[in-house]
């Protein structure tokens, strides 16, 4: 398919936030765009600013008639979207041009110079980090991220058409319509498993993801994983790896060892060793790309994060209030990591909001385990999101796994009781669904309160 010769761009699913991105840079380049979501949020007030048509109500007579026209609409929708959904099956009924989200990405990118970016966690933040520090580097690039940069307070960087930055997504395999010239893998922990039955089918999709690089591609891999590439890693023996580490001023202050030389004294403002390797292949990949290591320094100091990525709400002496997305038990470790490394004297309250039946099953007692950690911790009901219920999974259920004599599970309606009920010093909500929601009604009691 040739997008030059399509004028009208119709996205089902358009709030979500990789579904959003492709609307911005439809729409920047001219083309007519609309599209349905479930709810109104803060992402489809942003389109409809743009002058982006957005509908909220599943009725095929709410599809404006200009996109009606079968040979000059394009139809992309999100997998999240049900078979049941009536403008799909209208759209596919009447043989329009339909294709995932993922599809389209992949026909964006195939001509560019594409830099992708995989792993079960960490996508985002290296992505929107790669983005951020290429496009301060002055190269002409499309970046299509998975959360709101800070820096940019959007989840797309427009500099150019040259070079596309991606993040490439094993749900649903759908990594595995992009080509890249240079791609990175973060981590392969069990995930999706609604998806892939089992982790085995996991490992062979990455293992599949790292075939679909262009010859000459380069591919990085961080140290431990199994896959051959070049490694990265902290106080390693890794090709890229991160030496003499400080904290200053709750900012990391680092070397860096390539297989050429020694970065010295180069400074970055994210907490946790996680988002070191973060920042650390995202150097990597811009260093192969050809951008100068001293740009990217500089970049990199200035790089302010991903909204809902340990989102600094509140932050004073007396109380720091975190928000994060956090929804998998990795990624709620390295959540823990970052805060007791920042703050390792203070008392810790924890809001987890799990996300999907499935997920919650599938990894009951790795997640008891790692919300055993904090000092206190609050439960909110599971998100289901695209799932229905499954019988016995429930937040009680992970409750009672739990080993914590702090804890409890809550209504969203008496969150923030439970909130000013505690007294800890540092407070972090955690989750993937709309525990995010949540956050201004949070912030506000307590700086009430405070």
């Amino acid at each position: 398919m040739n997008l030059n010769n399509i004028h009208n761009i119709y996205l089902i699913g358009i709030g979500g936030i990789g579904m959003s991105a492709l609307a911005r840079y439809f729409y920047a380049n001219n083309k007519h765009v609309a599209g349905y979501d479930k709810t109104q949020t803060e992402i489809t007030d942003g389109l409809v600013a743009l002058g982006i048509e957005v509908h909220f109500n599943d009725l095929v007579d709410n599809i404006p008639g200009s996109f009606l026209d079968v040979e000059k609409t394009l139809v992309v929708y999100t997998p999240a979207i049900p078979e049941s959904h009536s403008e799909l099956n209208y759209f596919n009924t009447n043989k329009y041009h339909v294709l995932k989200r993922s599809q389209i990405l992949g026909l964006i990118t195939e001509n560019t110079f594409c830099l992708a970016v995989a792993g079960t966690h960490g996508k985002t933040t290296t992505t929107s980090i790669l983005g951020h520090i290429m496009n301060e580097c002055n190269v002409p690039l499309t970046a299509f991220l998975g959360g709101i940069s800070e820096n940019y307070n959007s989840n797309l960087i427009l500099n150019g058409t040259d070079v596309s930055v991606v993040e490439a997504d094993e749900f649903d395999r759908s990594f595995l319509t992009l080509s890249p010239d240079i791609a990175c893998i973060t981590s392969m922990d069990a995930d999706h498993l609604d998806i892939y039955g089992d982790p085995s089918e996991l490992k062979k999709s990455f293992e599949d993801f790292s075939k679909r690089l262009k010859p000459q591609g380069k591919l990085f891999v961080r140290n431990g994983l199994p896959l051959q590439g070049t490694t990265y890693g902290i106080e390693d023996n890794s090709d890229y790896a991160i030496q003499n580490i400080k904290i200053e001023n709750g900012t990391y202050i680092f070397d860096v060892k390539t297989p050429k030389t020694i970065l010295e004294n180069i400074q970055f403002n994210l907490p946790g060793r996680h988002n070191l390797l973060n920042a650390l292949v995202a150097l990597a990949m811009a260093l192969e790309y050809g951008c100068s290591s001293v740009q990217l320094t500089k970049a990199l100091a200035s790089y302010k994060g991903v909204k809902r990525r340990f989102t600094y709400h509140i932050k004073t002496d007396d109380l720091v209030f975190i928000d994060d997305y956090a929804h998998h038990p990795e990624e709620i470790n390295a959540v823990h990591q970052a805060v007791r490394e920042m703050y390792p004297s203070k008392r810790v309250l924890a809001v987890f909001q799990p996300h999907l039946y499935t997920r919650t099953r599938d990894f009951i007692g790795d997640f008891a385990k790692s919300l055993s950690q904090f000092d206190e911790l609050i439960l909110l009901d599971i998100y289901p999101a695209r799932e229905l219920p499954i019988e016995g999974v429930t937040s009680t259920w992970l409750l009672n796994k739990i080993n914590n004599k702090n804890k409890k599970l809550v209504s969203k309606e008496g969150l923030l009781l439970a909130i000013q009920d505690s007294n800890a010093d540092i407070i972090l909500t955690i989750g993937a669904g709309d525990i995010g929601e949540q956050v201004k009604r949070i912030k506000k009691e307590l700086s009430i309160a405070g």
